[in-house]
């Protein structure tokens, strides 16, 4: 089944371009690049035969219910980071888990954090080695850079089915070299990089319809042996115009390492 849906691509500008984060101090206040709203078609991969898997599309999707009834405070992450490794290291083989962030998302212009509504994945190749120095240190760093690690995203619902706002993923193999811009991410005490996607109507859009609390998906942001970072973005739709819950969720973001 195909749906239409609305996301922001970036563009290609001659000059560099950048997301301020917190600006002026202000928790939540964005400044952003001009973005290009755009109609895409979007298929759900419930759908699908044969489904996705992160082995040859760099997300993947699955059942896994958490015992965490609450994330407010700070008291529920050792055990919601145990269960991370734990789906980690079954779904996907990763051998080491470090789990360094969550971000908790409200659909609602007076959030901390709304969904991320520009099309984009999260580290470039210098944004991913930067930030596994910040994690691991420089001489843990070296040891990690010579195996296998990858960043690798944890995203679920939080207290209720996803209605609107759902999370959508272009097939990596639908993305061109070109899509592709570099963005600086600048936040209040460090700056970062991610990569941006300018639109292309070759971009195959995929997402899971209806995810609930017990569903999580799974997707590859940086990988140093090669497999594709797998651009995303909220997406501006609606399942079911008579449902009027406001979407929540929980991006969990992940450093991995795996075996030999």
């Amino acid at each position: 089944m195909t749906q239409i849906a609305t996301v922001n691509y970036h563009l290609h500008k001659p000059q560099r371009q950048a997301f301020v984060l917190d600006a002026d101090g202000i928790v939540g206040n964005l400044i952003a690049p001009e973005l290009a709203p755009t109609q895409v078609p979007v298929s759900d991969i419930r759908t699908l035969m044969p489904r996705v898997s992160f082995a040859k599309t760099s997300v993947g999707f699955t059942t896994f219910p958490t015992a965490v009834s609450s994330f407010t405070g700070d008291a529920w992450q050792d055990a919601y980071n145990a269960e991370l490794t734990t789906l980690l290291q079954s779904e996907i083989g990763a051998q080491e888990v470090i789990v360094f962030d969550h971000t908790l998302r409200v659909d609602d212009p007076n959030a901390d954090r709304a969904p991320a509504r520009n099309v984009h994945s999260d580290y470039s190749a210098d944004g991913a080695g930067k930030r596994l120095i910040d994690i691991l240190g420089e001489d843990k760093a070296t040891t990690w850079a010579d195996g296998h690690y990858a960043f690798v995203n944890v995203w679920r619902p939080v207290g209720a089915p996803i209605n609107s706002a759902p999370l959508g993923f272009i097939r990596p193999a639908s993305v061109a070299k070109q899509d592709w811009i570099l963005l600086d991410l600048i936040y209040p005490n460090r700056k970062g990089q991610i990569m941006g996607i300018a639109a292309n109507p070759q971009h195959d859009w995929l997402y899971m319809s209806k995810m609930t609390p017990d569903d999580v998906a799974f997707f590859n942001i940086f990988d140093n042996r090669g497999l594709p970072s797998i651009a995303h973005s909220a997406l501006d739709m609606i399942e079911d115009p008579d449902i009027h819950t406001v979407r929540r969720s929980i991006e969990s973001r992940t450093l991995v390492r795996y075996g030999a």
